[in-house]
């Protein structure tokens, strides 16, 4: 599997494991077809196993701390995140701290390599758009942290708390994930000290779907740039948004959800896979893997047979320029 590079944290693989099916957000598996999947992913070159307590509620953690019982491989490495939302400043840092440790509990390690915030960063002030009808996704919509971290708060009591628990050694570095008001979140990377990574929405959409309580554009490829510009590297994530770039939704939608209205925007695309002879799922990969900036793009695959589709489409290698802009044109992107 292609190497890239990964920031301040060196090479990484070009495809992520996260946790999202192996921990049954996106669908049924067992437990031990998701210990079988994350093995089988390291032993298809992915050093990059992306989790959260959210996932499942500690079932992807808990599947890797079985699955390599605290010992990863040589080269693999792991991020984990926190959902923190809008804490009294003073409280930030023992919650980031409790919720690392039961992470840390679940995967049987000493420390994680990567801790994210699981959340939105909004200005000051943000109130974000009612929460879209209920969908298969990670954390409920009812959940107040989904209203996102303010900007201030943020600044001046999160990112410190990050640099602690880096400081005392439970973390090796910190990041966010780029799911947010757009104005928000470039400030935020551009004020010193940077992220060591940008989790960034990566579809032929540039859509958060679900994900994206707010009421502007979401803007991904800008908060991308503004990553790349202050040397933080980008994780790409909803590759095929939450199912909607697939050949097919693996789960019932309400009318106008917005999972089902990006499914129904990407028939065109659906089309040109078909005339390519690929599954929508791996070109969706495969156009996120083309994205400029993208050091890594995180699967969602739930067993050892989308993982694989998955590993087939990352060494049929990135899309041409000219197929990249056909599928721009077919969903009218931009």
């Amino acid at each position: 599997m292609q190497e890239r590079p990964f920031g301040r944290l060196g090479t990484v693989s070009a495809l992520t494991l996260g946790g999202g099916g192996i921990g049954q957000v996106w669908g049924t598996t067992t437990r031990v077809e998701s210990i079988a999947t994350v093995r089988a992913a390291v032993e298809g070159g992915i050093r990059l196993l992306d989790l959260a307590p959210s996932y499942g509620d500690g079932e992807a953690e808990r599947v890797v701390g079985e699955a390599f019982e605290g010992r990863l491989p040589e080269g693999v490495r792991v991020t984990t995140k926190c959902l923190l939302g809008r804490p009294d400043p003073d409280e930030a840092y023992a919650l980031l701290r409790e919720s690392l440790l039961a992470s840390l509990e679940r995967t049987r390690l000493p420390r994680v390599d990567v801790f994210i915030l699981h959340g939105q960063i909004v200005p000051d002030g943000y109130e974000p758009p009612p929460a879209p009808a209920p969908g298969n996704t990670s954390t409920p919509a009812a959940d107040p942290r989904r209203a996102g971290t303010p900007r201030t708060l943020f600044i001046e009591a999160v990112r410190p708390a990050f640099e602690r628990l880096v400081a005392e050694g439970l973390a090796g570095d910190w990041g966010i994930t780029g799911i947010g008001v757009p104005r928000a979140l470039i400030d935020v990377i551009g004020t010193p000290p940077a992220p060591a990574v940008v989790q960034c929405i990566a579809n032929l959409l540039d859509s958060p779907g679900g994900r994206g309580r707010i009421d502007e554009p979401a803007r991904p490829r800008e908060i991308m740039a503004a990553a790349t510009a202050a040397g933080s590297a980008v994780m790409g994530i909803r590759a095929v948004q939450a199912g909607a770039l697939t050949d097919a939704l693996d789960r019932e939608l309400p009318e106008g959800h917005p999972e089902r209205r990006d499914f129904e925007r990407a028939e065109p695309f659906r089309a040109i896979a078909r005339d390519l002879g690929e599954s929508a799922a791996a070109l969706a990969h495969r156009y996120a893997l083309s994205i400029p900036g993208v050091s890594t793009v995180v699967l969602g695959v739930k067993n050892r047979v989308e993982l694989q589709d998955c590993l087939d489409a990352e060494a049929r290698g990135p899309l041409e320029p000219e197929l990249v802009a056909r599928i721009d044109a077919a969903v009218g992107r931009g």
